[in-house]
């Protein structure tokens, strides 16, 4: 046991040191990973894993290249882990979606940011700090979202927003477009435009914020009673 102790805590890199480093970032991106999952999210528990894994690696062979070759005069192997902060900007990047006057993904972004983070955590042996550091990742993304949406009213995490695609009868369309101006106060974006596939058809799309727990069946509910409307799609957009 003292052995085992004495290995994963050594500076230098070794294989059971190495393994125990790369096993608990696996556990601790996936912790995190799991909750972006569970918002319906598209990067879930393998994209977080991965990542951490990733960067705990890179910080292991960051630090095993000058305990190998201390005949390098050129270079700096410290760069290594160094590009996990600037390659993660990439994949980040991914995560983040425009949707008109719509952004989302930024959450994810930013924990994608923080998993690689922890990940070199884990490969430098700060296994206190990488720990504590996923723990308050993890309240932040429950409680704080929790305290947003009970202590503060006005928060955007009280509403739904939803992408509406309405297609009209040209006659009846410019009822329907002043009809959703004057009533929904929460009005994003609202486009309308002549159907190209289909005659006699007007495509009206909207993008607003409804507060409700059931959005989607609502929202079609009411547009479902306007004569006019030929056909409705609803798409609601994942939390950050």
């Amino acid at each position: 046991m003292n052995s085992f102790l004495e290995m994963i805590t050594d500076p230098n890199v070794n294989l059971v040191g190495a393994i125990f480093k790369l096993a608990l970032s696996l556990v601790l991106g996936s912790v995190i990973g799991l909750e972006r999952r569970r918002k319906g999210q598209i990067a879930g528990m393998r994209t977080f894993s991965l990542i951490c894994m990733g960067a705990t690696l890179a910080m292991l062979v960051s630090i095993y290249i000058p305990q190998e070759y201390m005949g390098l005069k050129n270079g700096d192997p410290g760069r290594i882990a160094a590009q996990v902060i600037s390659g993660i900007g990439f994949i980040g990047g991914g995560t983040v979606l425009r949707h008109g006057a719509t952004v989302v993904g930024l959450t994810t972004a930013a924990t994608l940011f923080m998993s690689a983070s922890i990940g070199m955590a884990c490969g430098a042996g700060m296994y206190d700090l990488a720990i504590i550091a996923t723990i308050f990742s993890v309240l932040i993304l429950v409680i704080v979202r929790r305290f947003e949406k009970d202590v503060l009213p006005s928060s955007t995490k009280n509403f739904k927003r939803l992408k509406v695609t309405l297609n009209c009868v040209n006659e009846k369309a410019t009822t329907i477009y002043d009809m959703i101006i004057d009533k929904y106060e929460d009005l994003k974006e609202i486009s309308k435009k002549l159907s190209k596939s289909e005659e006699n058809i007007t495509k009206i799309n909207v993008i607003l914020d409804v507060k409700s727990k059931k959005p989607v069946q609502e929202m079609y509910k009411e547009f479902q009673s306007i004569e006019g409307i030929e056909s409705i799609s609803i798409q609601e957009f994942c939390e950050n």
